[in-house]
C-alpha cells in the first residue's frame, strides 16, 4: 500500500506525523511497522497512561515478567522499565531509517521518567540520565514535565547531552521558559567544549484539554468557544520562531545545534461537536510535529485537508486570548491546574500499573 496522499501533504507541509501510542501488541503484529509505512508515521510517544493500558489489558508481557521473576527480580518499578524498555527499543529500531533520512530531526520514541518524580529536580535528572544510559539509542528522547522543577532538569539534562521530550506543556509562558532551559543547556555544553550536534529535543503543548478546561468556564455563545487551544498553539509558534534567532542562537547553530521542535499533543478532539481532526488542520506549517491517537490519524487520512495555518493570522490568535481574557477567563489559573491534574492523572495510571504489575508477579509465581 503507497502512502496515503493526505498525510503525503501534511508531511510536505513541514508536519512530523507521530502516533500518540505504543504497545507489544502493536508492535509484535506489525502493525507499527504498517503506520511507518502506510500513513508516514516516523515517531511515538509513551506515557504512564498509555504503559498501563498496555500492560494491563494483555497477556503479552506475561512470559517475560515470568523470566525476570524466575531470575529474581521483583520490584515493580524495574520489572516495568525492563518490560517497557524493550518495547521503546523495538519501536527505535523501527524508526531509525526515518531518523537517518532526516539526519537526526525526525524519527524519535520517547519514554517518560516516572511521575511521582514530577516535582523533584534532582531525582528527576538521575532517572533520566539512567534511563537515557539504559536505552543507549540516538533516535529515543527521555519524557520530562515542564513543571516548576522540571525547568532546571531540562537545563542539565541538555548539557549532559540527553534527548529530552517536554511534556505537560499548557501554557505558552512556561513553553518560553522551557525553550530558555534548553538554551542554556546547549550553551553550556558547547561553553565546556562539547558536541551540540546530535542533540535533539521536542516540547509537547497540549491542546484539547485546554478548550474541555475553557469551553466549560466560557459563557453560552462565547466566541471563544473551541479556540483558545488553537490560539495559544499558534502564539507559541510565534515565540518559538523569536526565540531560535538572533545572534546567540546563530552561534549555536553554527555548530550544528538543532532547534527545539513543537509537538502538539492531545490532538484527539474529545467534544463531538468540534471536527475530528481540528487540532491537526489548524496547526500546520513547518518545523511542527503532531502526536495523534491513531483514531486521529485514521481520521485524517479519511478526510484531512492541508493548508498552511499555524502562523496564518499570529494577531487573530492574540487577539483571541486577550478577548477570551476579557470574557473572564483566567488562562493562567486554568494551565496551572491542568498542569497539575496531568500530573497527578500520570500518578494515577502509574499505581495501576504497578498493582497490576504485582498482581500478574503474583499470578505467574503461583504457577507451577
Amino acid at each position: 500500500m503507497a502512502l496515503n496522499p493526505n498525510l503525503q501533504r501534511l508531511r510536505e507541509a513541514g508536519v512530523s506525523i507521530w502516533l500518540d501510542t505504543l504497545s507489544r501488541e502493536l508492535l509484535d503484529t506489525g502493525g507499527f511497522a504498517e503506520l511507518i509505512s502506510d500513513y508516514g508515521v516516523t515517531g511515538a510517544t509513551s506515557n504512564p497512561t498509555i504503559f498501563a493500558q498496555a500492560i494491563t489489558h494483555s497477556d503479552r508481557y506475561d512470559g517475560q515478567l515470568r523470566q525476570l521473576a524466575a531470575g529474581g527480580e521483583r520490584d515493580p518499578q524495574e520489572l516495568f522499565f525492563s518490560l517497557a524498555l524493550d518495547d521503546i527499543r523495538a519501536a527505535a529500531r523501527l524508526l531509525r531509517p526515518a531518523y537517518e533520512q532526516s539526519g537526526g530531526t525526525d524519527g524519535f520514541i520517547s519514554f517518560e521518567c516516572t511521575p511521582d518524580l514530577a516535582d523533584d529536580t534532582g531525582a528527576t535528572i538521575a532517572q533520566a540520565t539512567g534511563l537515557w544510559q539504559r536505552l543507549a539509542q540516538p533516535n529515543v528522547m527521555i519524557k520530562v514535565p515542564g513543571t516548576a522543577a522540571g525547568l532546571p532538569a531540562i537545563e542539565e539534562l541538555t548539557r549532559r547531552g540527553v534527548n529530552v521530550n517536554i511534556t505537560l506543556l499548557f501554557s505558552v509562558e512556561r513553553y518560553e521558559q522551557v525553550i530558555d532551559a534548553y538554551l542554556r543547556g546547549l550553551s553550556a555544553r558547547a561553553g565546556a567544549g562539547e558536541p551540540v550536534d546530535a542533540i535533539a529535543s521536542v516540547a509537547s503543548f497540549f491542546l484539547s484539554r485546554i478548550d474541555t478546561k475553557a469551553d466549560a468556564l466560557l459563557a453560552p455563545g462565547s466566541p471563544a468557544h473551541g479556540q483558545v487551544a488553537i490560539a495559544s498553539a499558534r502564539v507559541a509558534y510565534q515565540r518559538y520562531r523569536a526565540k531560535f534567532a538572533g545572534p546567540g542562537w546563530e552561534r549555536l547553530r553554527g555548530l550544528g545545534a538543532r532547534t527545539q521542535r513543537p509537538l502538539w499533543a492531545s490532538t484527539g478532539t474529545k467534544n463531538p461537536a468540534y471536527s475530528d481532526v481540528r487540532y491537526v488542520t489548524e496547526l500546520i506549517g513547518p518545523d511542527v510535529i503532531n502526536t495523534m491517537p491513531e483514531q486521529t490519524l485514521q481520521a485524517f487520512a479519511g478526510h484531512g485537508t492541508v493548508t498552511r495555518t499555524v502562523d496564518a493570522s499570529p494577531d487573530d490568535a492574540e487577539r483571541m486570548l486577550a478577548a477570551a481574557a476579557e470574557a473572564g477567563l483566567d488562562l493562567g489559573a486554568v494551565t496551572a491546574q491542568l498542569e497539575r491534574e496531568g500530573v497527578s492523572s500520570f500518578c494515577d495510571s502509574y499505581r495501576e500499573l504497578l498493582a497490576c504489575i504485582e498482581h500478574k508477579l503474583a499470578a505467574v509465581s503461583a504457577q507451577p
